[in-house]
This record gives C-alpha cells, sequence and structure tokens, in this order.
C-alpha cells in the first residue's frame, strides 16, 4: 500500500430513498430507527447513516447516533439544509460484522448521501458495501485500517492509529519499560507496532504486548502479567486500550500488590473518559494521574461550547450524550463536516456522488479550532504508507489531575513521522 495514491470513483448505485426505516425483515433491521426532522414541508429530506454498537457485552457507543440526531435536530430548528430537513437513520452495529455488513446496506438502500461519525471494528465489512455503491464515509471513529485507506472514506482524525502512537510517544518521556494490555482482536493487532512506533521515536524499547479478551468480567491474570512486565521499581507504565473493559482491567491491576504506588497508568480517550474517572472516585480516582492520549482538545476547552449547547438544547436530557465522550466529540466534527459540504453543494443537487465528489475536489472544512481545516485533496493527504486516508494526524497529550481530564500542554501533537516509521507487529 503505497502513502500517496489516485482516488477512485466507483459507480452509483440508484435506489430509492425512503421515507421510514420499513420492515424489510427483522434480521436485515436489527437496531434500525428512522429519525426524521421536526419539519416536513420543505421538499424531500437530505438522508443520512449513523451506526455503532449498543447493549453489547464489549464496547458500545450508544452516544454517537445519539448525538447525531441531536445535530440533525439543530439543523432543522435552523430552517435544515437549503430548506430541506436532514434525516438520520440509525443503526445498532451490535459489535459484530455481519451486522455491520447489515448496516451498510441499509444506507445503500435507503439512498443516503452519507454514512456519518459511526464506530466498528469490522471494516471490511461495513466498507465494502459502501465503495460498491459509492457511498461516502465521513468521521468514522477510525478502528480500522479500512476507515483510513478506502477511497471512499473521508475520516476527521488519525484514528487508533493515532492516538497509539501519540500514546507510546506521551509514555517515553516518563517510562522505562511500558506493557501494553489490548483486545485480543483484529483490530488490537494493530496496536503495538504503533504503540511501539511512539516508544522508538525516544529511544525506548518496544512495549511487552499483553492480549485479552475485550468481554472480560476480570482481568486478574492479564493485570498480573502487566505488573509483571512493568516492574516495580518505579520506572514502568501499564497502557489500556480496552474501550470499555478498560476500567474492568485498571478494577483488577490496583488490587494488585505494588500497582499503584510502583506503576504509572495510561491508556487512550475513549477507553479512559471523564464519566469512568467521575464514577471511580473523582480526585480519589485509582486513574488520579494517569496520562491520556486523544485527538480532540480536552472536554472543558471553549472550543466545545456549541456542542455543548446543542446537546443542552436538542439532546433533551439523552444521558448518552456526554459532551466529554470522543465518539459523541468525533460526531459533532463529522457533522461538522458534512453539514459544511452539504451547505456547499446546490440545492437540487445533493447525492451521495455531488457529496464525494466536492470532497474529492477539495472542499475545505473548519471546525472552529477542534482539528485543523480539514480537506481530502490528493495532495492533501499525509505520506503515511500504511493509513493514506488521513489528512489529520494531531493528537493531544491530557492526564488526570483533581479527578479532571485536563490538558497536559497546549496546542496538538502531530504524530505523522511516527506513523511513517511504525514498524509492523508480528
Amino acid at each position: 500500500m503505497t502513502g500517496r495514491r489516485r482516488l477512485t470513483t466507483r459507480p452509483l448505485r440508484t435506489t430509492a430513498v425512503s421515507a421510514v426505516c420499513v420492515a424489510v425483515s427483522a434480521a436485515l433491521l436489527a437496531g434500525c430507527d428512522g429519525l426524521p426532522g421536526a419539519r416536513g414541508d420543505s421538499g424531500d429530506p437530505i438522508t443520512v447513516m449513523t451506526w455503532a454498537p449498543e447493549g453489547t457485552r464489549a464496547t458500545n457507543m450508544p452516544g454517537m447516533p445519539a448525538m447525531a440526531a441531536a445535530f440533525a435536530r439543530w439543523v432543522n430548528a435552523r430552517g435544515g439544509i437549503h430548506g430541506r430537513d436532514l434525516k438520520v437513520i440509525t443503526c445498532n452495529e451490535r459489535n459484530e460484522s455481519v451486522t455491520a455488513s447489515r448496516c451498510a446496506r441499509r444506507a445503500v438502500e435507503e439512498g443516503v448521501v452519507a454514512v456519518v461519525g459511526s464506530y466498528s471494528q469490522h471494516g471490511r465489512a461495513m466498507m465494502s458495501p459502501l465503495e460498491a455503491s459509492g457511498t461516502p464515509f465521513i468521521g468514522g471513529y477510525g478502528l480500522t485500517d479500512e476507515e483510513l485507506s478506502s477511497p471512499l472514506s473521508y475520516p476527521v482524525n488519525g484514528g487508533q492509529a493515532a492516538l497509539l502512537a501519540g500514546n507510546g510517544r506521551q509514555l517515553a518521556g516518563v517510562c522505562k519499560r511500558v506493557a501494553l494490555v489490548r483486545p485480543d482482536t483484529i483490530s488490537g493487532d494493530q496496536l503495538p507496532g504503533l504503540l511501539d512506533a511512539g516508544l522508538a521515536a525516544a529511544g525506548r524499547p518496544p512495549a511487552t504486548d499483553l492480549r485479552a479478551p475485550e468481554d472480560a468480567t476480570d482481568y486478574e491474570r492479564t493485570s498480573t502479567e502487566a505488573l509483571k512486565a512493568a516492574g516495580t521499581d518505579g520506572g514502568g507504565c501499564v497502557t489500556a486500550a480496552l474501550g470499555e473493559r478498560t476500567d474492568t482491567f485498571f478494577d483488577s491491576f490496583r488490587r494488585q500488590p505494588e500497582a499503584g504506588a510502583k506503576v504509572r497508568i495510561a491508556s487512550v480517550l475513549g477507553s479512559v473518559k471523564q464519566s469512568l474517572v467521575d464514577s471511580t472516585g473523582g480526585a480519589k480516582s485509582p486513574l488520579e494521574g494517569a496520562f491520556a492520549t486523544g485527538w480532540y482538545p480536552a472536554a472543558d476547552d471553549r472550543r466545545w461550547t456549541s456542542m455543548r449547547e446543542v446537546i443542552d438544547r436538542h439532546a433533551f436530557g439523552d444521558n448518552r450524550v456526554d459532551p466529554a465522550d470522543p465518539g459523541v466529540q468525533t460526531t459533532w466534527v463529522a457533522y461538522t463536516a458534512l453539514r459544511s459540504v452539504l451547505m456547499a453543494l446546490d440545492a437540487d443537487d445533493i447525492s451521495a456522488h455531488s457529496v464525494r465528489t466536492a470532497l474529492d475536489r477539495g472542499h475545505r472544512v473548519g471546525t472552529g479550532g477542534l482539528t485543523p481545516p480539514l480537506s481530502w485533496r490528493y495532495q492533501d493527504l499525509l505520506a503515511v504508507p500504511d493509513y493514506p486516508r488521513i489528512v489529520n494526524a494531531n493528537v493531544t497529550y491530557q492526564v488526570v489531575r483533581d479527578g479532571r481530564l485536563v490538558a497536559v500542554r497546549e496546542g496538538f501533537t502531530d504524530v505523522t513521522r511516527t506513523l511513517e516509521h511504525r514498524r509492523k507487529h508480528p
């Protein structure tokens, strides 16, 4: 795979846009709901889809479709897109490849102009139907290689790749040894090489790679292995990237003798978030002092003011929408990009094809400083061989201090060069 490749287009399959999520079959529609705008008198709605897993034993991201719905309500309350409502269809991806593929095929059948701000571990299953139909995928969470390599994907951040590379660089300054606890999954297999690239940038040795089930209820054995790998001389660190199960791991780890006083802990945003710190004791949380790497400014940054106002006014108290959750934040940034390109199009020519064409030709998206200005022209793509669709490889460094996730320093850190030189993990 080369770092610079020409974008390709694929034929757009013409499909009828349904006004509601009709029951084709129970299996096909598992978790799929239509969320039409409040107004319906200004022409056909512009339909998009957001999917994410909900109610599973592994990582769940219910805040992403909930944020999408709130964003649509806000847009429609302000007159819609050229007078047309924005309609969001949601789909429960269930952390299953078959269901991820069904959600993608459903999006194609509904004639969506884009899939926006979604989460899935199953890149090939979800991207194949979108590529076959020419449906763009805007601002996914970035767990899979396909999200950062498919010519139909328009990522707003550097995905898990940037987070792990950044986390390695963050830990390299304070850790003699690092143990990485990560899911025993295909997407998890990518993480050690990325973390090691960040460590290598500061001359540190590779991390000890510890695979763990992503749906375990106890991680005592893994915690013992992590403590052994990190050592108890005060120079070791343990970083965990287990999604929702990260708190379960750290709960097991803190019960290990000498773990709390002798080992620094770390993670990436998404695996550690403010709600987890709050639920585990705030300033007295065992996560106090933990390092974290994120894509965006800290949750208390003023640049999130507009998102918080939309949540306050249009989420209707939905407790799934946590403004400090990186999934919710990514959905906000992704829908900001979508709205920007839709408003730039001719009102009578809004389709998957016109959205994709505008993005490929260099439509520039401003996100109010939450990311650099985004554009996906050929010349804007970073020269990262394994992730040729990345246009933003910036990360932020945060730490849990007095029970709050706060910025370690101002501004972003660009990990492009780290990604360029990452080592393949066997």
